[in-house]
Formats: structure tokens, sequence, C-alpha cells
């Protein structure tokens, strides 16, 4: 499962947390966090399920595609 770099950092940011801060969560380096959201390194199950608690959201919210990409949206409805 390839990670969302830019919805991660979103998070990240969100909660006023620096790259150092995340990774002390997941309990690895700071250079350790930079090559897993790069794509260098995959996040492992357990890693995932440690985000995915942290934001209180679900693993498929963090780390899947987001459902349109700009200038993709079709309809009225998708506009809602």
């Amino acid at each position: 499962m390839k990670i969302e770099q830019a919805k991660l950092e979103i998070l990240r940011k969100s909660k006023g947390l620096t790259q150092k801060d995340l990774a002390d969560v997941l309990g690895f380096t700071r250079r350790t966090y930079i090559n897993k959201i790069k794509g260098s390194t995959e996040f492992t199950a357990t890693e995932m399920f440690k985000l995915s608690r942290y934001f209180n959201m679900n693993i498929e919210d963090i780390f899947s595609p987001p459902t349109h990409q700009i200038g993709e949206l079709n309809t009225e409805s998708d506009l809602v």
C-alpha cells in the first residue's frame, strides 16, 4: 500500500507535529520517517495501525489515494 505523502504531511502539520515528533510516535528516527513518506521504504502494518489510532482515522483514509484529482470533478454531485 503506497502512502499519500501530502495527506500524511497535512495530518502531521494539523496536529502541530514535526517530522521528528511523528517519528517518535512510530518508534523510529526522523530519517526513517522521511524515507517512508518518500516511498523509499514502506510503512509496516503495525506502523499503519499506529498512525490510524494516533489520527483517529481508518488506515485506508490515510494510505489510499484521493477519490478525485484536481480537475476531475465531473458532475454537480461531485461538488457537494
